[in-house]
């Protein structure tokens, strides 16, 4: 488990981090959302002791990182696949890895098979393209077996049978118990992927919550549905706290109640439906909406740039 409290940190008179509570618990694969400029990646090598906290306290397994004897064992990290020295075969690389924590030979190959490595292992990781470093980076996050996995970015350079892996590896560590820390600008692959959202802007915590509940309070919920009797329909089902508006005169759109209780109401009135489809905003958009106050850097829209050409 990782624990937050308070977290700050501070260049000159810049806060990056600024006072940020979150937990990372075992079972769960938590995605660690924000814009860029966010505070994301300092938070991130803070957790691993690469950079000291101004104020506040992080732990991994209720300890700082520096304080673990073996802390590969405890935690595995991805947070740049290409720090690695370019002359080293992947299997020397991993083999340095083990041989600071005894990490037997056994184990390398282990990880090496499970990346997808086996025929590169013996091939120097300069010559690897993006998609190979990523692999290796996330062989080395596994090699210690560790109970935390914390990853940046996993999927970046990956083909789709990659992506694909990476998804089903995720969901099958969280599920072997270990906590899981997914940072990615893939909103689309987050939400295949994450169970809870712990989302920051400008340093600061905007969001802790499920994906699910995030998405059905960021608003836009609601029930699509068609019936060759659209009016009656609107009668029956409408009440204090529900909102109906159509588009066509056989559609409505209906927040308030859920489809279960609509699919009930019209078979009790004998209303007969042939459309009946809850309506949800996208993750992508959820989290445009909550960080549009929080986004250092603005795209100029496109009719402005093709103005400007």
């Amino acid at each position: 488990m990782i624990e937050a409290r308070e977290l700050t940190k501070r260049y000159g008179d810049k806060t990056v981090v600024d006072h940020l509570s979150f937990t990372v618990k075992p079972g769960e694969v938590t995605g660690f959302l924000g814009p860029n400029g966010a505070g994301k990646s300092t938070t991130m090598r803070m957790i691993i002791g690469l950079d000291s906290p101004t104020e506040g306290s992080v732990t991994v397994n209720g300890r700082s990182y520096a304080r673990h004897a073996a802390p590969l064992q405890e935690i595995g990290t991805l947070l740049e696949a290409k720090s690695v020295h370019p002359g080293r075969t992947a299997v020397n690389h991993l083999m340095a890895l083990a041989h600071t924590h005894g990490i037997p030979r056994r184990r390398v190959e282990e990880v090496i098979e499970l990346a997808g490595l086996t025929s590169v292992a013996g091939k120097r990781v300069g010559a690897f393209s993006l998609g190979m470093g990523q692999r290796l980076g996330i062989a080395a996050a596994l090699l210690g077996d560790p109970g935390i996995v914390m990853l940046d970015e996993p999927v970046n350079g990956l083909d789709p049978e990659g992506v694909l892996w990476v998804r089903n590896l995720l969901r099958s560590l969280a599920e072997e118990g270990r906590a899981v820390m997914l940072s990615s600008h893939l909103m689309s692959e987050t939400a295949l992927i994450a169970d809870h959202l712990v989302i920051i802007g400008r340093g600061r915590l905007l969001a802790d919550t499920t994906v699910d509940d995030f998405v059905q309070d960021a608003g836009g919920a609601g029930v699509k549905v068609a019936s060759t009797e659209a009016r009656r329909l609107r009668s029956v089902l409408a009440g204090p706290d529900v909102t109906i508006s159509s588009s066509t005169d056989e559609e409505l759109l209906v927040t308030g109640r859920d489809a279960r209780e609509i699919g009930a109401i019209a078979a009790q009135h004998g209303v007969p439906l042939y459309e009946l489809t809850p309506q949800s905003v996208s993750l992508e958009a959820a989290f445009m909406d909550l960080t549009r106050d929080a986004v250092e850097y603005h795209s100029a829209p496109a009719d402005t740039e093709r103005k400007a050409a």
